[in-house]
């Protein structure tokens, strides 16, 4: 019975919430202008948000909409030059970077409990054919800041080198046969800025937080890390330092880095997302009868508490009941009851098998309101794993899931970051900024009103902002954030640039059988 349940894990994601929605106003018309800043050459450098990647790929349709092409649209209704990109030619785009043939974009599949399905087959990731000495965008998907400067990037694409990104190697200007020697995305960008550049924009950091956040912070994969703040203000000064120093007469926009907690990924799945009946949920509360009469025996007075209080150790007991039920995880940052469990076997109180038979429990809980669930975790829930069943008896890894310290963690080195990036626009007259994170938080608080029409947080068609992965927008939010930057420039240089329409970009589609 069990077994028959994973169907229903996911919540449904037609619901859209527009009571409160902000009202999108705009301005009246005026005279287009550049005002005091030139946008005969905009260069735009930054990661997958830059690129257009959407869906969980990049292909063309996106690509098309990237919030850099849109801007440069606009621009060119004042008198803006060409914006080129390196297209990818693709239909689907390619979900897995390391088996780009298997599976492309995620749609949503399934009527009464949609989920982000890939699209199968997917397109493989090919060179760039067109001229890249005339190249506009420069963003690239997984670049992080200290990457964006690494020539590694463009090759050799080889297991000896685990910074090769397929998604700049395709149109570096050198790529590099030894990891050390070649392009890195900011050479090539800012070589495009000293060849005739007059405008740019830089978004760089999301990846700086992102990957690690996406990994459930694990700890123990060290492909996925959290940069550190000294290295990130490092790499992030002399990157937009490169950016700035390569043209004298350029001026540029640049945007911060976003919550996690702003972006659906994190929050679409509830804490409590698994549907039980009363006869499954008594079977499994029954499962666990002796591992939490053994949490009760850790109440004891005789240990003085050294295992928890009272609370503290019926928190971390195993129940379940008909209807919504919690998440079983095992959480790091909660203390290990190893040696509680030892003094109990030591006591008498347990066999050697019935102690066996807790060693897979010796530091689990379920999931509360204050845990963050990816969107990826809910395909998992309810499979059968290595002893059990993922989610409810047999524990999820911490990688899995958002546990508070680490969600702290995460926001705390955002926060971090964003202060020097805020410091770096500062201290130049050529910068503004635009403040993405408070964007999407907002967003998140109120939906949108956009000529009668509205935009959420949200993957849900058709008022949905973000794409089906939860993390980059659609086509429509990226015409919202397209206008951000635009007011951001029009304040900051007197410029009249017109805002888009975002009604007019298309976003999710709307869930197939």
């Amino acid at each position: 019975m069990i077994m028959t349940m994973k169907n229903k894990f996911l919540i449904s994601f037609l619901t859209i919430a527009t009571v409160g929605a902000c009202t999108y106003d705009f301005p009246e018309q005026v005279e287009p202008t550049s005002g005091d800043a030139n946008f005969t050459k905009i260069v735009s450098i930054g990661s997958s948000l830059t690129a257009g990647f959407s869906n969980g790929a990049l292909y063309t349709a996106a690509q098309q909409a990237s919030f850099p092409a849109i801007l440069a649209s606009q621009i060119k209704l004042i008198g803006g030059g060409d914006f080129n990109q390196p297209d990818i030619n693709a239909v689907n785009g390619c979900y897995n970077p390391l088996n780009c043939a298997a599976a492309g974009r995620l749609r949503l599949k399934g009527l009464t409990s949609p989920r982000p399905t890939p699209i199968t087959p997917g397109n493989p990731i090919t060179p760039y054919t067109g001229d890249k000495s005339k190249l506009n965008n420069f963003g690239v998907y997984g670049i992080s800041i200290q990457l964006s400067l690494a020539a590694a990037t463009s090759g050799p694409a080889s297991g000896a080198n685990p910074y090769y990104n397929p998604y700049f190697a395709r149109f570096a200007a050198s790529p590099s046969v030894n990891g050390t020697t070649g392009s890195s995305m900011i050479a090539d960008a800012s070589a495009a800025l000293a060849n005739g550049g007059t405008f740019f924009t830089f978004w760089l950091g999301a990846d700086d937080v992102l990957g690690y956040a996406l990994n459930g912070a694990d700890q123990n994969d060290p492909s996925k890390p959290m940069t550190s703040i000294g290295t990130f203000t490092g790499a992030y000064t002399l990157a937009l330092n490169t950016v700035i120093g390569a043209n004298a007469n350029t001026k540029g926009v640049v945007s911060n880095i976003p919550d996690i907690t702003s972006l659906p990924h994190f929050s679409l799945v509830p804490y409590n997302p698994i549907p039980l009946d009363a006869a499954t949920a008594g079977a499994l509360t029954t499962g666990f009868a002796g591992y939490n009469a053994a949490v009760d025996g850790l109440k004891n007075p005789a240990f003085g508490g050294a295992f928890g209080t009272a609370a503290q150790l019926d928190a971390r007991k195993v129940t379940f009941a008909s209807g919504n039920n919690k998440i079983l995880i095992i959480d790091e940052s909660v203390s290990s009851l190893k040696a509680g469990f030892d003094q109990l076997k030591a006591l008498g109180a347990m066999n050697d098998a019935q102690r066996a038979a807790l060693v897979p429990y010796e530091q689990v809980r379920q999931t509360t309101p204050t845990d963050l669930i990816p969107l990826g975790t809910s395909s998992i829930l309810g499979t059968p794993g290595a002893f059990g069943i993922r989610g409810l008896s047999e524990p999820l890894l911490d990688k899995y899931i958002l546990v508070p310290t680490e969600i702290t963690d995460i926001q705390s080195r955002t926060s971090a970051f964003n202060t020097h990036i805020s410091s770096s626009v500062s201290s130049s007259d050529r910068l503004t900024l635009v403040d993405a994170a408070k964007i999407l938080k907002d967003l998140k608080a109120a939906p949108a009103s956009i000529n009668g029409s509205s935009l959420s947080s949200s993957i849900s068609p058709p008022f949905g902002a973000f794409s089906t992965d939860g993390i980059h927008p659609n086509s429509r939010g990226y015409a919202y954030l397209a206008n951000k930057f635009i007011e951001a420039i029009n304040a900051k240089w007197k410029s009249s640039i017109p805002l888009c329409n975002p009604n007019d970009y298309v976003a999710n589609e709307l869930p197939i059988p």
